[in-house]
Formats: C-alpha cells, structure tokens, sequence
C-alpha cells in the first residue's frame, strides 16, 4: 500500500470516528423523577413530618422563624401549613406543599438537598389524604 493510500485511509478512519463521536452526543438532559412510596399506615404529624422538616426543612435560612414561608419549624409547622394554605384537603394532589416536593411548582423542595427525603412525598400526600391531622 503506498503512503498517499495509508493516509486517505487514516483520515477516512478518523472521519467516520468523529462522525460517530459527534452523533453520539448528549443534546438533552431526560430526569427521571423520584417516585413516592405508597403509605398505607397512619401517618403521624409530629412522629413522622416533624423529623424530617427538622434535618431538611426548617435548618438556618430556610423554613424558620424569620425564613422562608411556611414555618417548619416543630412549634409552628402545623399552622403555618393549614393556615397558610399549603394544604387541599379537597384535592391533596393539588396542595401547595405536595407540588413543590414532587417538583411541579419551583423551585422543587427541599431546595439543595436529595429529592424525596425519607419518602416525604409519599407521606405528605398520605397525611393529607389522611384529613391533615395535627397528630
């Protein structure tokens, strides 16, 4: 083979690999979301909520006194959910605080942090669906 062949077929490699490498790109980000856990038991305000708005809610800067609304904070979270109409008892899917954890509102909560937290998603949803105890 000579050497002008050697090099036409180096550079038809090297074209069908930059050809290839060019259709293989990433154009679009798919995010697959996070699917909630069905809860089929009681769930409890204060035993199951509370501790989970307390490491990923109501931290420095966030949902505290002073924060962002609403108050997670332990003494105020139930309140400031009901009142502040956060909650559909109606239609819990339709609830403030239910769309923003499963991302349809922005920004999707809990902000920085690993989306559905302990299966909040499914908890919330099941606690509405409960009627919205303050148990």
């Amino acid at each position: 083979m000579s050497t002008s062949n050697k090099v036409l077929l180096i550079a038809l490699i090297l074209i069908v690999i930059i050809v290839v490498m060019i259709g293989c790109q990433k154009n679009t980000t798919v995010t697959i979301p996070v699917v909630a856990k069905t809860v089929t038991k009681t769930v409890s305000f204060s035993k199951d909520l509370i501790p989970i708005f307390n490491t990923n809610c109501a931290v420095s800067g966030c949902h505290v006194t002073g924060g962002h609304a609403p108050n997670l904070t332990e003494a105020s979270a139930y309140n400031s959910l009901i009142g502040g109409s956060y909650v559909n008892k109606t239609e819990p899917e339709k609830s403030i605080v239910y769309m923003r954890l499963i991302g349809k509102l922005t920004p999707a909560m809990p902000l920085g942090k690993d989306p559905n937290p302990s299966n909040i998603e499914g908890l919330i949803l099941a606690w509405i669906t409960q009627g919205a105890n303050n148990n």
